[in-house]
């Protein structure tokens, strides 16, 4: 040993023996041994104390906050509040209220029910008390089963705060939510489902805390599933929310268009934007980091259920073979999310980031709604389950031919691309709504797929006063054949660009926030 004083500042010898990296980790150097010949160097070091996090919080209160924020589905605020309360049914052989711990868990995400005729993936549970609603109170659960038209048998046992007993009713229906016809309609493969439970009248006017899906009512259950029922701040609903199914980039780098992207939503009057979390490059994960950090949006992260890969770079090739299957799953977050915010928007999108619904005469979505309204009640005197927007595509190749405008930054792209085709899309076909979360029973991309109170009635905006911007490469697959048609016809619309000055500042400003630019060329740039 050196003998050097404990405590005693040490001043690193500068020997042939090492050698400072010029190359940093962060804001640190970070040293090499070159040759291990004078192993009394080493002495130099041993009293150097590593840099690390030495007092983590490791509080109860902080541990669940954090389990609640990444597993938004377990109950643990209430399991923790009640785990040395006994409750069960009559004796402790019926249905014992469960242990978080003895829980069955499915790719993280997912709480498992295995049945005598099918396996149920559960992933979320809602209260529900809409007007429209014909069954009255109820908790509605969002899932997935192997099975189609299911006929097992199934009960909820609710779980209210303040009781010891939980209460039982039987589960009143599996809404499907999909078409037969669109395919997948084979017995083994996981469909989406809305599981609906009745509230019984004893319990009226209370929510419950968690409800578990059990086959037999005094089954102990393997699922305990917290029930969300999100009210909005003063009870004065929000406008607008859009909600962005499970994002699929893992190598493709869109995070300066997502920029581009959630800041036009944000002039247009989204309040904020919920994203769902399959895998993505890491540059899109900074991206959403800082607007969730500034209340903008809002990611989940989400995983397949059942036997679906979820290995990230498996899982990417399986939902660009396996279409249906990744159509099918998409509409897990998509109900998701509009249960979720049932009571806190007036109004729910759901769009990719290619898409924008652009008004062509008001600034904003919610100027846009005072023009639509009166139109809509003038055809027929009802609120609309949705109001549907014309899809036209702004093909990627129509503005490359006219080459890049100068005042605008080339980095923007959907400000670059103004050239769209001069023929929208069929009436009904890819289009995107404004869903009324008061009328929608269950959604899928392009409308809902059943209503509450009566059919699912749609208003078609006019085009003269909004649009769907659909920003593509390329059509989609079923328009081969008419994309050739929109290519060959074009024309210029401009309608974006009377967002181009802000736009231009807030993506700028953000992307230099983010250090997407070389500091030295942009300081050289503006001078």
């Amino acid at each position: 040993m050196s003998g050097y004083p404990v405590g005693s500042l040490i001043k690193i010898p500068e020997t042939p023996s090492f050698n400072v990296i010029s190359a940093k980790m962060g804001h640190f150097p970070f040293m090499a041994q070159e040759s291990s010949d004078n192993g009394n160097n080493l002495d130099s070091f041993i009293f150097l104390e590593p840099d690390i996090d030495r007092f983590p919080d490791k509080s109860d209160e902080k541990i669940i906050n954090k389990i609640e924020k990444n597993l938004p589905s377990l109950p643990i605020a209430y399991w923790t509040k009640n785990k040395n309360q006994v409750k069960f049914y009559k004796n402790e052989s019926c249905a014992r209220f469960p242990s978080i711990y003895d829980l069955q868990f499915n790719n993280v995400y997912w709480q498992t029910l295995v049945t005598s005729n099918g396996t149920f993936q559960l992933y979320g549970a809602y209260y529900d008390v809409r007007k429209f609603s014909r069954i009255g109170p109820a908790v509605r659960i969002l899932g997935m089963i192997n099975r189609i038209e299911p006929t097992v048998r199934t009960y909820c046992q609710f779980w209210f705060e303040n009781e010891k007993e939980p209460a039982f009713v039987k589960t009143l229906e599996y809404k499907y939510i999909w078409y037969r016809k669109w395919g997948n309609y084979k017995q083994g493969i996981y469909q989406p489902y809305l599981i609906a439970c009745q509230i019984p009248a004893k319990f009226r006017g209370k929510v419950p805390a968690s409800v578990s899906l059990v086959e037999k009512p005094c089954n102990n259950a393997t699922n305990n599933i917290r029930v969300i029922y999100n009210l909005s701040e003063g009870g004065r609903k929000k406008g607008f929310a859009v909600c962005v199914k499970g994002l699929d980039f893992l190598h493709d780098d869109l995070s300066v268009r997502l920029v581009e992207w959630i800041e036009l939503l944000h002039l247009l009057g989204a309040d904020k934007v919920f994203f769902y979390q399959l895998q993505v490059h890491p540059n899109i994960s900074k991206v959403l980091n800082y607007y969730e950090g500034k209340g903008m949006v809002s990611v989940t992260p989400l995983t397949l259920p059942g036997g679906q890969p979820n290995l990230p770079v498996f899982q990417h090739l399986y939902l660009t073979k396996r279409i249906n299957y990744k159509r099918q799953n998409e509409l897990i977050p998509y109900n998701d999310c509009l249960y979720k915010n049932l009571y806190t928007y007036e109004y729910v999108a759901l769009l990719d980031v290619d898409e924008v619904i652009m008004p062509i005469k008001s600034m904003n979505w919610s100027d846009l709604m005072k023009v639509v309204l009166p139109k809509a009640l003038k055809i027929k005197n009802e609120t609309r389950a949705s109001y549907n927007f014309r899809n036209v595509y702004f093909l990627d190749d129509l503005s490359h031919a006219h080459g890049w405008f100068k005042d605008i930054p080339k980095y923007m792209h959907m400000l670059q691309h103004v050239y769209r085709a001069v023929n929208y899309t069929k009436p009904n076909q890819y289009v995107k709504c404004f869903h009324n979360p008061e009328r929608a029973l269950t959604l899928h991309n392009h409308f809902p797929l059943a209503c509450l109170g009566q059919s699912c009635t749609t208003y078609a905006v006019e085009t003269e006063d909004a649009q769907l911007q659909h920003y593509r490469a390329d059509c989609v697959r079923n328009l081969k054949k008419t994309c050739v048609e929109f290519r060959q016809n074009s024309i210029i619309d401009s309608t974006i660009w009377r967002y181009k000055k802000e736009l231009i500042r807030r993506t700028t400003n953000t992307l230099f926030h983010l250090g997407f630019f070389n500091k030295r060329k942009f300081h050289n740039t503006a001078a």
